[in-house]
Formats: C-alpha cells, sequence, structure tokens
C-alpha cells in the first residue's frame, strides 16, 4: 500500500484532481467529507461542537449551520483551534479504519486540505500538492464558489502560504491552467503513483 497526502490551497483544484485519481483506480479518503460525517445530527462528534459554541450553530432542523461555523471560527484562530480539537480526532479515526479496509497494492490519497498547517507530512509514504498560483485561486473563489474577494481572501488567508505547501511536496500538479491541461499532469502523477506502490 503507498500512503499518500493530497493537499492544496482552497480553490487550487485538489476535488477535480481527487476526482482523476479515483477514475484511474486510487482509492480515495476524503477528510472533508469525514469532517461532515463525523459531526451529522445524533453524532457526539455534533454534540461536543454544540457544547463548545452553542445551540445558535445548529438549523432549525437540528443540523450543523455550516456557514455560521465559518463566520466564527475563520474570523478567530482560538475558535478555529477549539472546533479543530473537536473534529480532527474523529476524522483520524475514521481514516484509519477506511485505510485498514484498502487492499494491500493500492494507492491509497487522503485528501486533506489542512495537511500543510497541521504538520500531517510524515504520516504519508509521499505529498502531492495540487499548486495555483494566488491570483487563480482568488478568481476560483470568486467566480465559481460564490464568495465575495473579503471572504475569500479571509480563506486563504487562514491556510497556509503557497511556499509552505510547496515545501513539503514530493510532487507538485501545477494547475493554474485550463482544465483540460490538468489531466494529462494528473495522468503521469498516477503512473508515478503506481509505479511506487509496485515497489
Amino acid at each position: 500500500m503507498l500512503r499518500v497526502g493530497l493537499t492544496g490551497g482552497i480553490g487550487a483544484g485538489k476535488s477535480e484532481v481527487s476526482r482523476l485519481l479515483v477514475s484511474y483506480g486510487a482509492v480515495l479518503i476524503d477528510s472533508d467529507k469525514i469532517a461532515r460525517e463525523v459531526v451529522e445530527p445524533g453524532t457526539a462528534g455534533l454534540a461536543a461542537v454544540v457544547e463548545a459554541f452553542g445551540p445558535e450553530i445548529l438549523t432549525p432542523e437540528g443540523t450543523l449551520d455550516r456557514p455560521r461555523l465559518g463566520s466564527i471560527v475563520f474570523a478567530d484562530p482560538d475558535r478555529l483551534a477549539t472546533l479543530n480539537a473537536i473534529v480532527h480526532p474523529l476524522v483520524r479515526a475514521r481514516s484509519a479504519e477506511l485505510e485498514a479496509a484498502a487492499a494491500s497494492g493500492a494507492v491509497v490519497i487522503h485528501d486533506v486540505p489542512l495537511l500543510t498547517e497541521n504538520g500531517l507530512a510524515p504520516l504519508y509514504d509521499l505529498v502531492v500538492v495540487v499548486d495555483a498560483s494566488p491570483a487563480t485561486q482568488l478568481d476560483r473563489l470568486v467566480r465559481l464558489r460564490g464568495m465575495t474577494d473579503a471572504e475569500a481572501r479571509a480563506r486563504m488567508a487562514a491556510q497556509a502560504t503557497r511556499e509552505q505547501r510547496l515545501a513539503i511536496a514530493d510532487l507538485v500538479i501545477d494547475n493554474d491552467g485550463p482544465l483540460e491541461a490538468l489531466e494529462p499532469r494528473v495522468r503521469e502523477v498516477w503512473a508515478e503513483l503506481t509505479a511506487r506502490a509496485a515497489r
């Protein structure tokens, strides 16, 4: 099994890279998806978040009001640290379960948005960084995700810098250009990953 950490700044195109890698045969463990699952209604995770942040972070239906919680934690590093201390251990435990279920020769991609920020690179056999310039990230967040310029900049500022991500990369996928330029580069990286897994 080859354990790969995949990361990239918000708006860099990591989701598209994950989708392509899965289409080639990778096993994907998506930290964001798991992070949503561990705070679904009825979970211990949601109960802990409500205890820390109050019932006002719930929708009338009893689900987590993500935009509301986001507006609290992205403006306050201490509150963000509190949230991470609740959610991250739950995500790690579920990720370990999913990895244990993968075949022995699999290429297991751990899609981890905050891999750099949380110093997680040593947990993986290698790290792949999806890279795009800050200008490209900003454009995608505003144009494709409907964020305001200020919201997009705040989200980007809450993450590691481009330089910090590139410093931990074993392989870099440049995604500064159009979507059609991405696929050939991801295919090259996949060939490298499968070769390493075979070794």
